[in-house]
């Protein structure tokens, strides 16, 4: 059976008590859109939803509870181009790298974690992070084999009272410290409540012009010679990895009117050493919860030579 097949099926189901629409009618407008418009097939039934919602004179609420979506772990997902329910903890909120996103990020549930999507067009609220919610209506999609889900503007968003703890899966990996990405050394946050992003230009992408906290963090990259790693390392561990504090290092961004000579000392100290790192895994980070040095300094690059050859 195909995908537009399995869609027009669902929405009818859904609609079944409300317009009595067939499954040949919905799959005619589906192909109209996907076929002769080109529109991907998660967006066209996203729109034709709507135009049968409109057509009953119907919110999304009204529907939800006709069964017509599963509930579902975020470990369950593995295939694209399902509509689904879930349940989770907004764990990590990522910038945006297109206009058509308003929010992307990662949900986590006690299965484990799951990249989302929220589109620009969707006129769904603002989420934050470390608030639970519940989902109704979101579209699984995958690429290069990793599973996510996108909110539309037929989710339906409720705040749960209760926390959702999410599943530790914690991963350990080894390798070189072989670059230090922007973004990181002093850094300044949103001083808002429940509000965490990292300031760009004194600005938080919600909040506007603030004053920032001060906070230490590394972006950093670890070269195992089989396997490169993005690695975040938080105010603690990146104290832990520099043996810079805090306060030291808004004292030497003082001394030198700059910011940026606390990341320049942090890759003198860093780069080209060995760590071995343990944390959760988000999206393509490994949050650092644990870190341990294998070895002595040495040159970045001969270091990185090393590793490759490995």
């Amino acid at each position: 059976m195909s995908d537009l097949r399995n869609h027009a099926e669902a929405i009818a189901e859904q609609f079944s008590e409300h317009l009595g629409v067939s499954a040949e009618e919905v799959e005619d407008r589906l192909a109209t859109l996907v076929e002769e418009y080109k529109i991907p097939a998660d967006e066209a039934r996203r729109s034709v939803t709507n135009h049968y919602l409109d057509q009953a004179g119907l919110e999304r609420e009204d529907i939800s509870g006709g069964g017509g979506n599963r509930q579902v772990q975020l470990a369950e997902v593995d295939a694209a181009d399902e509509w689904v329910d879930v349940e989770a903890k907004l764990v990590d909120l990522w910038e945006p790298r297109s206009d058509s996103i308003d929010q992307v990020g990662l949900l986590g549930d006690p299965s484990g974690t799951l990249k989302f999507t929220k589109w620009a067009t969707s006129d769904l609220p603002t989420l934050s992070e470390g608030v639970s919610y519940r989902f109704e209506n979101v579209v699984t999609d995958e690429y290069e084999g990793r599973y996510s889900v996108k909110l539309n503007r037929t989710t339906g968003i409720t705040e749960l009272d209760e926390e959702i703890e999410v599943g530790d899966d914690a991963i350990e990996v080894d390798g070189a410290l072989v670059d230090i990405q922007r973004g990181s050394g002093l850094i300044k946050r949103c001083p808002e409540e429940g509000c965490t992003r990292v300031l760009q230009n004194g600005r938080c992408a919600e909040h506007g012009e603030v004053d920032g906290e001060f906070d230490l963090r590394i972006k950093g990259v670890l070269d195992d010679g089989l396997v490169v790693q993005e690695v975040i390392f938080d105010k603690e561990s990146t104290e832990e990895l520099t043996g810079i504090e805090l306060e030291e290092a808004k004292q030497m961004a003082m001394d030198a009117l700059d910011t940026t000579v606390v990341a320049d000392e942090m890759r003198t100290e860093t780069l080209g050493r060995y760590y071995r790192v343990s944390g959760p895994k988000y999206g393509r980070y490994v949050l650092a919860d644990e870190v341990e040095e294998l070895g002595g300094p040495t040159d970045p690059e001969a270091t990185l030579i090393r590793a490759r050859s490995i």
